[in-house]
């Protein structure tokens, strides 16, 4: 899913580990979408592990993200698939539903209640029962280029919508009647980075997405955020063929952003490692700011999403037990260093914030950093993309209609019209 540089991960050799007593040895598989620099830091967590549970193999599988879901519904429910898989939060209700994962055990449960945020533990959680242990959290801001705002003669990052529209039109470059760099890029070809930057903005303008479970795609402030892309095209402030993503969430949106031929975008704090790769020392040029708040809006909000670990209901039971022994361990804070766990390391050494409370603390000073710090500032006034039955497919529903509309296909009315009338089929089909 991410484009990633190495970052090494120490893992303390002097911690004491649990010794979970197994009849016979135990063989157990955890399926990722993480690239394989990040992979060989999950793989020395599991060795650490192994030391100290010689009774436990672990081994790692790692697929594309665009094929993790469909890898966990193929292979997920029968004895000889993944023990443990990173899903998604919005998969989880589908995955209880069809009896894929496990209920995480009483201690498991009373853990994660504990030590987790509550919002994100009620996104690991369906019913009131907790299916899996979360990880990492990711929310959306407002990344713009420096230098292009200076060059532009803008003295600081947009507020507003008036001042986004503002700031766009000043950044943008046309040649030849073509756009040479967009002052605002959106993404395309990608559900998540054509969604959550939308939803990022509506919420931004007071509305949501779904309220009490039912869509709101009809109110007045989601028509204003259709009408803003629409405003945002039609000026040509923004091109669709500068932000198509590729099945890796690479693409001409990361390129143009890096290049510099694209002055703000929209998007989620994991690709801050993709930025310094391809930026260099011009990464220092990227400020982080809050979504600019809408007309009906009445301060700035965000979208955020997480990420859990969950267990096969398929396995063996000596496997499902083993499985929950390891992941109580990797995020728990004897697994690190300073009272951080494992998990957290790994998830830092990608840019990416860790949601269990004690690792926000051991991170304080990371966290703080020009970049991430943004981040942070704007988790307080977040909203959790809707964790509902169906929303995959409303997601990727929704993804359709916005990019129409990109690409001036529909107008902002009929793309609203639209959205509401997918979202309520899909959701009550959902539901039956």
């Amino acid at each position: 899913m991410r484009h990633l540089t190495r970052i090494k991960l120490t893992l303390a050799a002097a911690v004491a580990l649990p010794c979970a007593a197994f009849a016979e040895p135990v063989e157990i598989s955890y399926l990722t979408h993480w690239s394989p620099d990040t992979v060989a830091l999950l793989e020395a967590a599991a060795e650490k592990y192994q030391s100290a549970n010689p009774d436990v193999t672990i081994t790692v599988q790692a697929v594309p993200f665009g094929d993790l879901l469909t890898t966990i519904r193929s292979q997920g429910g029968g004895a000889g698939g993944p023990t443990i898989a990173s899903i998604y939060d919005l998969w989880l209700p589908e995955l209880v539903r069809d009896g894929l994962v496990e209920k995480a055990p009483e201690a498991v449960a009373g853990e994660v209640g504990k030590a987790w945020p509550a919002g994100i533990a009620a996104a690991a959680s369906v019913d009131g029962a907790v299916y899996g242990i979360p990880n990492e959290i990711n929310v959306y801001a407002l990344n713009y280029n420096k230098t292009l705002f200076e060059e532009a003669g803008i003295a600081s990052p947009p507020a507003t919508w008036d001042e986004l529209k503002a700031a766009a039109a000043a950044i943008t470059k046309t040649e030849g009647g073509r756009i040479t760099r967009q002052g605002f890029g959106m993404i395309n070809s990608w559900p998540a980075g054509v969604v959550h930057p939308f939803a990022s903005l509506l919420v931004s303008n007071g509305g949501d997405l779904v309220l009490d479970g039912e869509p709101a795609l009809d109110s007045a402030a989601a028509g204003e955020t259709f009408a803003l892309y629409e405003t945002m095209i039609g000026e040509g402030y923004t091109d669709p063929a500068m932000g198509t993503a590729d099945a890796n969430t690479t693409g001409p949106f990361l390129d143009n952003f890096v290049s510099g031929n694209t002055g703000m975008i929209i998007m989620a704090n994991w690709w801050e490692s993709a930025l310094r790769a391809g930026m260099g020392d011009a990464f220092a040029n990227i400020g982080t700011a809050p979504i600019p708040v809408g007309p009906s809006g009445d301060t700035a909000r965000s979208i955020s999403y997480s990420w859990l670990t969950v267990v096969n209901a398929g396995s063996e039971d000596a496997r499902r037990e083993a499985a929950w022994d390891f992941l109580a361990w990797i995020n728990g804070p004897e697994s690190g260093e300073n009272g951080a766990s494992a998990m957290s390391g790994i998830l830092m050494s990608m840019g990416i914030l860790p949601s269990r409370s004690s690792d926000v603390e051991a991170y304080q000073d990371e966290l703080g950093r020009d970049f991430l710090a943004g981040y942070v500032d704007v988790l307080a006034n977040a909203k959790a993309f809707p964790v509902v039955p169906g929303g995959q497919e409303f997601s990727e529903a929704l993804q359709q209609v916005i990019e129409a509309l990109q690409y001036g296909q529909v107008t902002a009315a009929e793309a609203q019209a639209n959205a509401q009338a997918d979202a309520t089929s899909i959701l009550e089909r959902a539901r039956q």
